[in-house]
């Protein structure tokens, strides 16, 4: 059984999708190509412009370069997900 997403976490993804979909959409490049500037599956693109997958860091800044752009510039200012303040450190 699939496990419920957290909802902050999910805007926070959908954000991140948004912000590729619309450089993309800057540099007139299709899914595919982006895909084949980043070196990931082109389906994958997609899913993450979504907001259906959670990028690891390495595809992050794979996605970035294929976007010409730094991956701090897709990551800055997202909302960020509650933290458990009762949490152990």
């Amino acid at each position: 059984m699939a496990k419920t997403p957290d909802p902050e976490l999910a805007k926070m993804l959908r954000e991140l999708g948004s912000r590729i979909r619309a450089r993309r959409a800057e540099l007139e490049i299709s899914q595919e190509r982006l895909a084949a500037r980043a070196g990931v599956h082109w389906t994958y693109v997609g899913q993450v412009e979504r907001g259906q997958r959670n990028p690891s860091t390495a595809n992050l800044i794979k996605l970035a370069y294929g976007l010409q752009l730094d991956a701090g510039k897709l990551v800055s200012g997202l909302p960020v997900p509650t933290i458990d303040k009762d949490r152990p450190w």
